[in-house]
């Protein structure tokens, strides 16, 4: 069978044919029909992610739509493997699966899970939210941003702040769910005070932080130290680091203000607890009218489309 294979951390997969994979236990083999490029995938490949262990060679991808050898139409998410998903077939625990109703795209399905799944499993695992609280997503153009935008308005958020730089997708972004929208592209001081002032007048509650490093680095004082009622509770839930690894936090941010900083990610939720959600998304995600920029990629071009620039749409590699 074919399959993207990364054999070097420096260099791109490439369609490659290698064994076919062979179950075992109660594992089951799986037509491949859909996987998606995530973030959390390019960091596989090329070995930065927290959880790689520097194996090669390796087979990218953490989930994807399949069918099983009865037809029936899943999607599935991969335990820590080398044989990931970018492949004609791979091996799947059919605890990690779930049946998808008829006639759903695998496409859709395939771009959207994994970055719903982001926030999804934040708000209703990693804090106690509670309907009619305010959301601020930070880093919200994004393709994570922009689900988890219309998730916190899904669960019941009362106010959704989404703040991001690409003019462009920050203006389609009220129509996707948001109350205000707030630019990062701006002079340091004017965003810094902009965000402060929104945080502050919605009473942010909860911040869904796609960003961390620098931009985090700026929005938490921005956000606290311009909060009316610092003594109300502000859950910061760290998902992703697309501007920066690491922060500086210094004790006044905890001590001035009631902040509490979480993380949300592989390994601060149990496994099994993020497969439980799984159905209720996958139901959640076929029944709704989500906007999701997916484009459909044939697995045999995985090399030339690694390396394209990042044009904010999700690509998703089919069979």
């Amino acid at each position: 069978m074919f399959a993207a294979v990364v054999r070097s951390f420096e260099n791109p997969p490439r369609y490659e044919e290698i064994a076919a994979p062979e179950p075992a236990g109660d594992d089951l083999v799986v037509d491949v029909l859909a996987a998606a490029l995530h973030p959390r995938v390019r960091s596989s490949a090329d070995g930065s992610h927290y959880e790689s262990t520097g194996e090669l060679p390796l087979v990218p991808g953490i989930d994807g739509v399949g069918r099983t050898a009865d037809g029936s139409l899943v999607y599935f998410i991969l335990a820590d493997t080398l044989m990931g998903s970018m492949a004609e077939r791979t091996v799947v625990d059919p605890r990690r699966c779930v049946a998808l109703p008829d006639g759903v795209d695998p496409v859709t399905i395939a771009a959207a899970m994994n970055p719903a799944m982001s926030s999804w499993i934040a708000l209703r695992k990693r804090i106690a939210f509670q309907p009619g609280q305010s959301v601020l997503v930070l880093g919200a153009t994004g393709n994570a941003g922009r689900m988890a935008v219309q998730i916190a308005k899904h669960l019941g958020a009362g106010h959704v702040i989404a703040a991001g730089r690409d003019p462009e997708r920050l203006a389609e972004l009220e129509a996707l769910g948001a109350d205000r929208v707030v630019s990062l592209g701006g002079e340091p001081e004017a965003v810094d005070a902009e965000l402060g002032a929104a945080a502050d007048e919605a009473s942010v509650d909860v911040v869904i932080d796609y960003l961390w490093g620098a931009a985090t680095q700026r929005a938490i004082p921005a956000i606290v130290t311009r909060r009316s009622d610092r003594g109300r509770p502000l859950a910061w839930i760290e998902i992703g680091s697309m501007a920066g690894l690491e922060l500086t936090v210094p004790s006044e941010w905890l001590r001035a203000a009631r902040l509490q900083l979480v993380g949300s990610g592989q390994g601060s939720v149990p496994t099994r607890e993020i497969a439980a959600e799984l159905p209720a998304l996958a139901e959640h995600i076929s029944a709704s009218d989500y906007t999701i920029d997916a484009v459909p990629t044939p697995l045999r071009d995985v090399q030339s489309t690694w390396t394209k620039p990042n044009s904010g749409e999700r690509i998703v590699f089919v069979v």
